[in-house]
């Protein structure tokens, strides 16, 4: 067994408060390049849009050296993907999508506005999509959902939203633009965007 000594120094000062936290990263080169990026929808898939945003920090300055992921379904429900590592067909969709963001926080994916998926227990979800984003000062990534601004009577039905405070919902709520949808996160402070545990099961 291996043991280890102690020698104390009384010239060594305690820190005034806590010492700060450390995280790992941001090291996002061992995912990115990701040849299949944040293409979705291939170049011909009909009715296909794009989802974007921006990644903020408590104070709203861009984060710069984030990393979004998506996952959906598609437009009929469906969640069954092939190949969501090579590039996506022309026609083509997968369900799963990768991008980083740019010097003003920003990312988009080109996609499809998703179908209605049921829960475990057959209720039914409002059209969403999962995100998770990995940045600067986040020891974990953190997990959030994309809900749709012109799916009023599903959002009003769906259980998730309705499990989170009235006045916090609009932070999971994308903004109908032109050719989709925006949906900025803000990762702390005011309005920040309401996170999800996520349980093993």
């Amino acid at each position: 067994m291996m043991t280890y000594s102690y020698e104390q120094h009384d010239d060594v000062a305690a820190s005034e408060g806590p010492t700060p936290s450390q995280t790992v990263g941001p090291f996002f080169h061992f995912a990115l390049p990701y040849d299949a990026g944040p293409r979705l929808a291939g170049a011909d898939r009909t009715g296909a849009i794009t989802l974007s945003g921006r990644v903020l920090d408590g104070d709203g300055t861009p984060i710069p050296d984030a990393m979004v992921e998506i996952w959906q379904a598609d437009e009929q429900g469906g969640l069954e993907s092939v190949g969501v590592h090579g590039e996506v067909a022309s026609g083509g969709f997968r369900n799963f999508g990768r991008c980083a963001t740019d010097v003003d926080g920003g990312y988009a994916f080109r996609t499809v506005k998703p179908g209605v998926v049921p829960t475990v227990d057959r209720t039914q979800q409002a059209p969403h999509v999962a995100m998770s984003v990995f940045a600067r000062g986040l020891l974990q990534r953190v997990v959030t959902r994309v809900y749709f601004d012109d799916e009023p009577t599903a959002n009003a039905a769906d259980p998730l939203l309705a499990a989170v405070a009235a006045d916090r919902r609009s932070t999971l709520i994308a903004t109908g633009v032109d050719g989709g949808y925006r949906f900025d996160v803000r990762v702390q402070g005011v309005d920040e965007t309401v996170f999800l545990d996520v349980l093993a099961r």
